[in-house]
């Protein structure tokens, strides 16, 4: 944004040198793929699509400062309100299935459609008004209706946006666009806990902070709307290849299993964050202090495995489910300390799963069915996301080691599946 002010407003025809774009601009039809985007020369495709990446980065920034910021305390709020700790998981389990589950039907009406923005609007809209709502709400059954507003307005918006990064990653590098977009949302994810912090430290209470993350809810409205204006039309950024059929393939949905068991024994920060609060093992202000350090982690991992994926290609995650899966040995330990370097584990797969695995699939769908497959995988993800949540919360009031060895167990069964899924690559 601070860009596109500080040479002031573009209108059609002006010269726009001072960016370095070096023809005469028609902002709707050039950056939004419109009738002349044939005649922009590749260097300039590349740019105005490195810059659409990072305005919805930017987008992705805000709804995730207001998003995570309340996911950080959600957990201890709940116990707060006389929720139980499987209470807590199936609050955090069910939202995040709503998050993903519904994505198939938004995905589907998404490609059916065309009407990209108006779907992406509406789901943040929704995101806008269920948080500072949260700040009004004086019991638990209240609190997991509005999360779970809040998630489907996720997955309302998240196959259309997903698709439209994915027509640009196609000038860029799909590994290094899913990454600059997770690493921006990383940072939001990051600021967010961080002012929960500040406002704990100050002696503000739960209503304060999230009526606190309403400002960044509205500035994401803002940042989606000049967006819009100037990239109205962003599928026209990547062409249909006629000799692929609009099918989704069988490696897809080896593909999207393999994922489905990482998903499922991935303990969502809520949990862990009952754990620290129902054990005495730090302060309220803590925990989304910690939140923050998987984001940062989250951040810094994503940018990096993104370019690594794009030169290396998909074996990459080999190298990071492994270790990542481990974090809930540190994560569920009595030692804040652990705890800590557990968080640094669970933003490591976390950037992985926001990077390299969303860029694969945009690899592995042809452009018509782009969004439908992001609908199809995230279903599939967030419903064994559901049930595994559910599943360990439950395990974790009987016992705190079967939890995480059941935890470590199901992550680790994504290796023979993503093996299989590479030998069908190479026939």
């Amino acid at each position: 944004m601070i860009v596109l002010y500080r040479y002031g407003p573009i209108r059609n025809g002006q010269q726009c040198r001072s960016l370095g774009w070096d023809a005469p601009v028609n902002i709707r039809n050039r950056l939004g793929g419109g009738r002349d985007s044939a005649s922009i020369s590749p260097s300039q495709s590349l740019r105005y699509a490195t810059i659409f990446i990072i305005m919805l980065g930017t987008v992705s920034l805000f709804a995730d400062m207001a998003y995570e910021g309340a996911k950080s305390i959600s957990g201890s709020y709940l116990r707060t309100l006389g929720a139980s700790a499987a209470t807590v998981a199936l609050v955090s389990g069910l939202g995040e299935f709503i998050g993903y589950g519904w994505r198939v039907v938004s995905g589907h009406i998404t490609d059916r459609t065309g009407r990209y923005w108006t779907i992406v609007l509406i789901g943040y809209s929704m995101n806008l008004l269920a948080i500072p709502l949260l700040a009004f709400t004086g019991d638990w059954y209240m609190v997991a209706l509005l999360i779970m507003m809040e998630r489907m307005g996720k997955a309302i918006r998240a196959p259309a946006r997903d698709a439209m990064i994915s027509h640009a990653a196609s000038k860029t590098g799909r590994g290094w666009a899913f990454g600059v977009q997770e690493a921006l949302s990383s940072v939001g994810a990051m600021i967010g806990p961080m002012a929960i912090f500040v406002v704990f430290l100050c002696g503000g209470g739960y209503s304060t902070a999230f009526l606190l993350l309403g400002i960044p809810a509205l500035l994401t409205l803002v940042v989606l709307y000049f967006t819009y204006t100037m990239y109205p039309r962003p599928q026209a950024m990547e062409a249909a290849d006629p000799h692929v059929k609009a099918v989704l393939p069988r490696r897809f949905w080896i593909y999207t299993l393999a994922a489905a068991f990482l998903a499922a024994g991935y303990v969502d920060y809520p949990l862990v964050a009952y754990h620290i609060q129902n054990n005495a093992l730090g302060d309220e202000a803590v925990i989304p202090l910690l939140y923050a350090l998987a984001m940062g982690a989250d951040a810094i991992s994503a940018m990096l495995l993104g370019k690594f994926f794009d030169r290396g290609g998909p074996r990459i995650l080999l190298l990071v489910v492994v270790p990542a899966a481990f974090f809930p040995v540190l994560a569920f330990s009595d030692s804040m300390l652990l705890i800590a370097a557990g968080m640094g584990l669970f933003g490591l797969g976390m950037g992985a799963q926001e990077s390299i695995m969303r860029a694969m699939v945009a690899d592995l769908a042809p452009v018509g069915k782009r969004a439908t497959a992001y609908g199809y995988y995230n279903t599939v993800f967030g419903s064994f996301w559901f049930l595994g949540s559910l599943a360990l919360g439950m395990m974790y009031d009987l016992s705190v080691g079967a939890m995480v060895t059941i935890s470590v167990g199901l992550q680790l069964l994504f290796l023979p599946m993503f093996l299989m899924f590479l030998r069908d690559v190479k026939k």
